[in-house]
């Protein structure tokens, strides 16, 4: 239906006579009323063109108001159908309803039975509209996050891009320093960039941009941190068991440098130089909304009283992480190395 004009309805039924005085009644009531004799034409007509309503009589001898129905059906007509029939037997409107009209009018004698059927189309055309708002409003929503999702997975790509640069710049610094020790902390800043990034770089390429998959993450990160700290003199194997576990992308960060520090802090101390060492990570999952993480190594354990090595920003990073996902982190000494216990909500 055009806006300020009449809705057209397409009538069909076999009895000449009462079509023509459904055609009369029904524009006196300000409808657009074509007419159509039997299922055949009232089809062809259907199909050919666009009604915002179409009437449906029951008693047709040729073919009857369901089996009419079922010929709409099949030939793919989407308008709206009322039903028409003169039985009260309840059975039918069910029958019809069940075939795909909207709304049935059990036919009267008299004036009333096309003020009944004014107010059916009157409360049918009101729901087709109002659903015709709701599936535009859907499709705006639909298309208003699709533009959303494109920018942030964007930004994403952008902010991937440039801490890649960043991790760059930090590695051409660090290849230009004589000390060991500045060297050594521009590595480690360059290791702690490179958690940051892949997340960004899995957010840039996964089909959902407001959370991580943490498994797919920490595969690359684990890969990444075992490729930097094992050499030939001194080998580290880092392995990964993770069940399946999303986070937001700031806890999905967090956990990251929790796994980053606690890793390599393993690989750089948890060994003698020279000898070869395994460090393993584990993500559970815990229930619906929480997941445990386990760092730990088979290595010479924790002193007495542990002092920290090199500069303790490892540790401080870890703890503040922590409080980020407001978790809790046990330390275990084992009889062979340490674990490193993590418990938070997703």
């Amino acid at each position: 239906m055009v806006r300020g004009e009449p809705s057209r309805v397409l009538y069909i039924d076999d009895d000449p006579a009462l079509r023509r005085l459904a055609q009369l009644a029904l524009r006196r009531r300000g409808y657009a009323v074509e007419l159509a004799e039997g299922a055949h034409e009232g089809v062809d007509k259907a199909r050919a063109n666009a009604f915002d309503l179409i009437v449906v009589d029951h008693y047709m001898p040729s073919h009857d108001g369901l089996a009419t129905l079922a010929m709409l059906a099949e030939a793919g007509v989407q308008a709206p159908v009322i039903y028409v029939t003169g039985s009260e037997e309840s059975r039918i409107a069910v029958a019809a309803l069940k075939a795909g009209a909207l709304d049935y009018v059990v036919k009267t004698p008299g004036d009333g039975f096309f003020d009944l059927l004014d107010s059916t189309f009157r409360q049918a055309l009101e729901a087709l509209s109002l659903r015709r708002q709701k599936e535009e409003a859907e499709a705006q929503l639909r298309a208003s996050n699709e533009r959303l999702e494109a920018m942030l997975s964007e930004v994403n790509h952008r902010v991937a891009n440039s801490l890649q640069l960043v991790t760059s710049l930090v590695r051409l610094q660090a290849s230009g320093i004589t000390d060991a020790a500045a060297r050594a902390a521009l590595e480690n800043t360059q290791q702690r960039i490179g958690a940051i990034a892949q997340v960004h770089r899995r957010l840039y390429t996964s089909d959902r941009v407001d959370v991580v998959d943490m498994a797919e993450y920490l595969t690359h990160l684990v890969r990444e941190l075992e490729q930097a700290w094992s050499t030939p003199g001194s080998p580290r194997a880092v392995r990964l068991q993770a069940e399946p576990v999303r986070l937001k992308t700031d806890r999905a960060v967090s956990v990251g440098i929790i796994v980053n520090e606690l890793v390599s802090n393993a690989c750089k101390y948890a060994y003698p130089p020279g000898a070869p060492g395994e460090v393993r990570v584990t993500l559970q999952a815990e229930g619906e909304d929480r997941f445990r993480l386990i760092v730990e190594d088979d290595g010479c354990g924790m002193p007495d009283e542990p002092t920290p090595k090199g500069t303790g920003l490892g540790g401080k990073l870890v703890a503040a992480m922590t409080r980020t996902l407001q978790g809790e982190l046990v330390m275990d000494p084992l009889a062979r190395g340490v674990c490193a216990s993590l418990s938070a909500a997703c």
